[in-house]
């Protein structure tokens, strides 16, 4: 373990869309800490290829879960009561992001960005409840979005922020609700940062320039990578300061 890793060590870690992006780089950054990842994505084949991928780093598992399924969640939420009831640390990285206008988004648009909303909700119920039934101590992050504190022409977007801005008020809330019981609960909220999520709407090899046109907009004029994002999290959940 370098001196720039953070020590993870005995800690298990649920990463709700952990198999890509900033959810698959957290996942590796506690299994290189030496702890246990349980990481989470929509098929059997996306989870099992990320389990793979950070099995050579250190301990994980991957779970299947499709996120709007509300009978798959509740399967999700089974499963980490019976198999990992021991973790401390969740992690609700998932997420879609397919800007629209506003006069053209329908209804399914809307209920798909709500959905994962109420799976990260429940999850966290569930996660919470058990660290509270066995007087276990830790932290949740959830990572929000820029958008849910501004709009940006360039990417329209408002059913997705109005979950975001959902996500963001969860938080404040189950932050004071959970404080007493020693779990601590943040947001953070990435500004442009290059994952998988943009080849919903955009040719993969036309990503790097249409987000360059985005640099103006943040406050680095630069567009992060996943493990470059993850500095801004790390004060959030630390491994040892679980008060």
């Amino acid at each position: 373990m370098s001196s720039s890793t953070l020590d993870f060590t005995g800690r298990k870690a649920v990463v709700v869309g952990g198999t890509s992006g900033i959810g698959l780089a957290v996942a590796r950054l506690v299994v290189e800490g030496g702890g246990t990842a349980v990481v989470t994505g929509r098929s059997e084949r996306s989870a099992a290829k990320a389990a793979a991928e950070l099995s050579r780093h250190g301990d994980a598992t991957g779970l299947a879960a499709d996120l709007i399924d509300r009978a798959a969640v509740d399967r999700l939420r089974g499963t980490l009561t019976e198999e990992h009831a021991d973790a401390t640390l969740l992690v609700n990285s998932a997420g879609i992001f397919e800007p629209k206008a506003f006069l053209e988004h329908t209804q399914d648009d809307y209920d798909r960005y709500q959905a994962i909303t109420r799976a990260f909700y429940f999850i966290a119920q569930t996660v919470a409840g058990n660290m509270i039934a066995r007087g276990s101590k830790g932290a949740f992050v959830n990572i929000g979005g820029m958008l849910a504190h501004q709009a940006m022409a360039a990417t329209p977007s408002s059913a997705y922020s109005v979950a975001k801005a959902g996500l963001h008020s969860l938080t404040q809330h189950i932050a004071m609700e959970l404080a007493p019981y020693g779990i601590r609960v943040n947001t953070v909220a990435p500004a442009v940062v290059r994952t998988a999520i943009y080849e919903a709407f955009i040719p993969k090899d036309d990503i790097p320039a249409a987000l360059d046109a985005l640099n103006p907009s943040t406050p680095s004029a630069a567009w992060g990578t996943r493990r470059t994002s993850l500095p801004r999290w790390r004060s959030c959940c630390p491994a040892r300061r679980t008060g």
